[in-house]
């Protein structure tokens, strides 16, 4: 082969020529690009975690929030839609168009409403928590995962006060 032919091939190889491949193997040419795509699924994992770990975390403090709410209620001798109005009023701004949860997602029971005074009351509230990442399908796949409650978590707050 002559000197121009070397030059040429050094310059643009073929990707199947022998000159090519070898070049390749040893060069770090896509070394970066595998690491990458062996790191990138536990990245992704983490920040799936993280967003659905910061929504359940203020599902929580809206959900114990509006028991103690429920629960004041209750201890003021209010009636069962007074109460039911005072936990919506928590969540929503405005109720039903502008809640920060979907109610529909939301069971809440009362117990002792109406009760005789010094008696405690008390507002449980269960909420079915739904991820918004892939997060949730991923952990379906675990063994043992939807026995444990982890594909559809609940989230409950509760809250007990004395009858005034």
């Amino acid at each position: 082969m002559s000197k121009s032919m070397r030059l040429a091939d050094q310059l643009n190889p073929l990707p199947f020529s022998r000159r090519g491949l070898l070049r390749l193997r040893r060069t770090e040419a896509g070394q970066s690009l595998v690491e990458f795509a062996m790191v990138l699924p536990f990245f992704l994992v983490l920040l799936f975690g993280l967003v659905d770990f910061g929504r359940a975390f203020y599902t929580w403090l809206q959900v114990t929030n509006a028991a103690r709410e429920g629960a004041r209620a209750a201890a003021v001798q209010l009636d069962g839609s007074a109460i039911n109005t005072r936990i919506y009023n928590s969540i929503c701004k405005t109720y039903p168009t502008s809640c920060s949860l979907d109610t529909t997602k939301m069971v809440i029971t009362k117990t002792n409403v109406q009760g005789a005074r010094g008696e405690s009351a008390s507002v449980n509230i269960s909420y079915a928590f739904s991820y918004v990442t892939p997060l949730g399908a991923m952990i379906a796949l675990l063994p043992g995962a939807s026995g444990a409650g982890l594909t559809t978590p609940t989230i409950t707050g509760y809250s007990s006060m004395r009858l005034e």
